[in-house]
């Protein structure tokens, strides 16, 4: 299976970029393929058309948003990274999700039955309120949501910086090794999970 991390930090080498390498490493150990998706290097523009909700077709925007959706539809499993400023995610990351989804998501949801998680990195507050905002997005567009039991936050003091934070280190290792035995065990299943848009058929209407 392919995992991939998209990393909100508007530093594309700090803490979270090193959590998100961190959910690659765990993810190789255990035999996966992966990517690592840094938005800080990548060219993400704010909407500005006020258009988003009414426009049939996806967002016209020149940038590195449709790239992204498509590495997100060509993965397994999808770990959103992010760091916590003002309480809340970091901006880039939230432009990332707002343009993600009412640009190119809402049309058929094919992110459909993909796994998801979330990572967040913080100094003291905040972390859950993040980590939460994070799990809605990915229930929105119909993941199957994982965990470790204890959400995989991070703290970002200390002399080795997040990798000093040895619980929060194990529930990012922890929170692998869920994704990757539940990707295991579907894929070992055979059985058809409903597809993008068949919940929408069954009800009668798109979107």
């Amino acid at each position: 299976m392919k995992v991939l991390t998209i990393n909100g930090s508007e530093r594309a080498r700090g803490s979270t970029w090193t959590a998100a390498r961190q959910v690659l490493q765990h993810a190789r150990e255990r035999g996966c393929e992966t990517e690592g998706v840094d938005l800080a290097d990548k060219r993400i523009v704010r909407c500005e058309c006020g258009r988003c909700n009414s426009r049939p077709e996806p967002c016209p925007v020149d940038d590195d948003v449709a790239a992204i959706v498509e590495a997100m539809i060509e993965a397994d499993a999808v770990v959103l990274a992010a760091p916590v400023h003002g309480f809340g995610p970091a901006s880039l990351m939230q432009t990332f999700i707002e343009r993600a989804g009412v640009g190119h998501l809402r049309f058929a949801r094919p992110l459909t039955n993909k796994i998801g998680a979330a990572v967040v990195v913080g100094r003291r507050y905040g972390h859950l309120e993040v980590h939460a905002q994070l799990l809605h997005n990915l229930l929105l567009n119909r993941f199957i949501v994982v965990g470790s039991g204890f959400p995989a936050i991070l703290h970002s003091g200390g002399e080795r910086g997040v990798l000093s934070d040895a619980e929060g280190m194990d529930a990012l290792r922890r929170t692998v090794d869920r994704i990757v035995d539940i990707g295991t065990a579907l894929a070992a299943s055979g059985t058809a999970l409903p597809v993008p848009g068949e919940i929408e058929r069954r009800l009668g209407r798109t979107g």
